[in-house]
């Protein structure tokens, strides 16, 4: 029974869930503060309508930068370059093509082949490609001001650029203090990556010369 349980969880990719109490609590604090930032960046430039399918894939990158923030996935390319890359793909095949039905699959395909490339593959960035097109007249009213809107001042980063940014950045405040979190994490190799057993061989002893 123990056998066929085993093989079981093998199959169905279910791994054995290592952390403490602890990690999951600070993962659902994380993504609590994360998402409650980009829901008011998001209202303010489409509105409470028009910022749900925004909001729902950052609440997908909420996930992997509190959950998992030393993924491969998590990291500060991935996440802007994804965000940014399936943007563009998104409100264009929305602007070409006016058939939803067409544009929506599309865009997604596309936004998975422009990540590869680009090398920031981010899972939620195809939900960011698809809510281009099937985010409603308040994203399509953007039109590629999706992306960046400019006034008279100053240009205003866009929705999609300001709220991966602001994520990212809670990130890395949030999960400072905690050494084993800290992101990203090339941040964590560079500060605190132990010392090669080689090179401390060769290092002379402190009591070499008394």
């Amino acid at each position: 029974m123990r056998a066929a349980l085993t093989i079981l969880r093998r199959f169905a990719g279910i791994g054995l869930d290592r952390a403490g109490h602890l990690e999951k609590a600070l993962s659902m604090v994380g993504g609590l503060i994360g998402l409650t930032g980009v829901i008011l960046i998001s209202e303010v430039h489409l509105g409470a309508a028009g910022s749900v399918g925004l909001v729902a894939s950052m609440g997908a990158s909420a996930v992997l930068l509190f959950a998992v923030p030393h993924g491969p996935l998590s990291q500060p390319w991935s996440v802007l370059g994804g965000h940014m890359a399936s943007s563009i793909v998104g409100v264009a095949c929305a602007v070409a093509i006016a058939e939803p039905l067409v544009a929506a699959p599309l865009a997604v395909a596309l936004a998975i082949g422009v990540m590869h490339y680009l090398r920031c593959i981010h899972p939620p960035g195809g939900a960011t490609a698809l809510s281009a097109v099937v985010g409603g007249d308040a994203v399509h009213e953007l039109g590629f001001q999706y992306l960046r809107e400019a006034c008279v001042l100053s240009d205003h980063l866009t929705p999609v650029m300001l709220n991966a940014t602001a994520i990212l950045l809670i990130a890395l405040v949030f999960n400072y203090p905690f050494r084993w979190r800290r992101y990203p994490a090339g941040f964590v190799k560079s500060v605190e990556e132990p010392e090669p057993a080689v090179m401390k061989a060769e290092r002379p002893s402190e009591n070499a010369h008394e």
